[in-house]
């Protein structure tokens, strides 16, 4: 009877220190997401700019492009190794008040042919002061075919969208 009872008991304390450990991974978790919802509740700082563009087809020379203000050039850079991609974005941005600074966002977007729309695949936040400036953005796909866009964004500005580019193995 001895044997029997211990044997329980060893089942018993097995059962409440795997509790323990799915209760402190569940504290983890939701301690994790509720940081990343606090640090996605942030306000976009309030600045604007005036921005345009005119779309044009990725190329191989993304050095070899002009850029002007109000045009956004998309440009492979030579490949790597595998199904690895890397893209550059640029544009020229012109602030209408020098003295302000302006804050921007890159996106890559993905075609999703199931939900029939594009799906943020990257996004990536900057910002200057002054009168122009050069912006550039590099932006790396691994593994992952299909079609993309860039687009650039700033408050107060209309989207602007890249020609959809396909990226394939």
């Amino acid at each position: 009877m001895a044997t029997r009872s211990g044997a329980v008991l060893a089942g018993g304390a097995v059962s409440a220190v795997k509790f323990t450990v799915a209760a402190l991974a569940f504290t983890a978790a939701y301690a994790g997401l509720s940081a990343y919802g606090t640090a996605n509740s942030a306000p976009a700082p309030a600045t604007g700019a005036t921005l345009s563009a005119r779309e044009t087809p990725v190329t191989a020379e993304p050095a070899a492009q002009a850029l002007a203000a109000g045009t956004v050039t998309v440009g492979a850079l030579p490949t790597e190794p595998g199904c690895v991609k890397t893209f550059v974005a640029r544009t020229i941005l012109v602030n209408p008040d020098a003295g302000r600074t302006v804050s921007y966002s890159w996106k890559l977007a993905r075609w999703s042919p199931s939900a029939r729309t594009w799906r943020t695949y990257l996004v990536d936040h900057s910002g200057f002061a002054g009168a122009r400036e050069t912006a550039e953005w590099e932006a790396t796909i691994s593994g992952n075919p299909g079609w993309y866009r860039v687009e650039l964004a700033a408050e107060g500005a209309k989207t602007i969208k890249s020609d959809r580019f396909r990226v394939s193995c």
